[in-house]
Parts: structure tokens; sequence; C-alpha cells
């Protein structure tokens, strides 16, 4: 006998616009995107380089996230052309010190400022819409790019985390709700 299949779950994953970018769902085509960042030394700073098949559940890890803590990853869309650029989030996996906001870039995308847009963007809407208030940023020491981010968003260095994998981490606090800017 073979059992009942589970009738699907529906994710619901809000879209977020700025004035430059998209705030999406991941979508299948996004996987292309990131496999190839991941094939290359950049990704050393999020646990790659990766193969494919890897990236792939990495995804499919950032999109179940969602059905499970209600908070993800979005997928940063070019307004003026649709171009993939890269992933903003929220992220809290088990064993996480606290609730972070994360991003990662692909090469073509950074130093424009996408990233500091769409992480003022998630950090507002955890604060806003989910009621946080606070969140982290774990980033490994040296990655100066964001760690300039990180600082460019108010955070501030605040300890050491080390990461299931053993790299260790560095806190970064960011700063509370009352620090939103106020809508136009």
């Amino acid at each position: 006998m073979n059992a009942p299949a589970l009738a699907p779950t529906t994710i619901t994953i809000p879209t977020l616009e700025t004035e430059r970018l998209i705030l999406r769902a991941m979508r299948p085509g996004d996987i292309e995107e990131e496999a190839a960042f991941f094939a290359t030394e950049r990704s050393r700073w999020v646990g790659g380089p990766l193969p494919r098949e890897r990236v792939w559940r990495a995804v499919a890890a950032m999109i179940g996230h969602w059905a499970l803590r209600g908070f993800g990853f979005w997928a940063l869309e070019d307004k003026a052309g649709g171009r993939y650029l890269g992933r903003v989030g929220l992220w809290q996996p088990e064993g996480w010190p606290d609730r972070e906001i994360g991003w990662t870039l692909m090469d073509h995308a950074e130093g424009k400022g996408f990233a500091f847009e769409a992480a003022r963007a998630a950090r507002r809407f955890a604060y806003e819409t989910l009621g946080w208030h606070t969140a982290i940023s774990l980033i490994e020491g040296g990655n100066a790019r964001s760690e300039a981010l990180a600082t460019r968003l108010g955070a501030r260095r605040e300890g050491a985390f080390n990461h299931p994998t053993g790299v260790p981490l560095n806190i970064w606090r960011h700063p509370g709700p009352e620090s939103l800017e106020p809508r136009p």
C-alpha cells in the first residue's frame, strides 16, 4: 500500500520594493546564478565554493526557512532590467545565536549600494512587520566589504560565534526599530 502524498503547503513570501530593487521569492532560474557564484572563490565568505547540487539544496533550504520560521531570504532583482543581483534576508537556522540579516551579492552587483538598500528594507520588514526588536549579522573576520556594509547599516561588532562548520564568525548587532527612518 502506498502512503498518500502530502498536500502541498502554501508558503507566502512577500514581495518588497525599494527605489531600485524588487525583493522577491527565489525562482528556479536563480539557481543558475547562485551556482555560478558558488563556483567562484568569492563564495568563500558564505561557505563556498560549492558544487551545483549543494547550491540547489541551499536554495531549497532558504525557501523552506520561510515555512519553518515565517521569514527568510529574498532574491534581489534589478527593477531597471530584471537581472538577478543576489539575495538578502532574515535567517535563523537552529543553533544560531539570534535572528540574522544576511546578504550575498553577485559580482556584477557589488559596489552599487544594492546590498545596503535591500538590507535596510529587510530590516524594516523585520521590525515593522515581524515585530523584531533586534537583529544581528554574522560576518567572517576579514570580509571587509560585509564589515563595511554592517557599519554603514549602523551595526556594531559585539562578540563571536563559532559556526557549526567550525568557521569563527563575528556578531554584528544592528540598531533597534527606533533607528528606522520615517517613511516618505
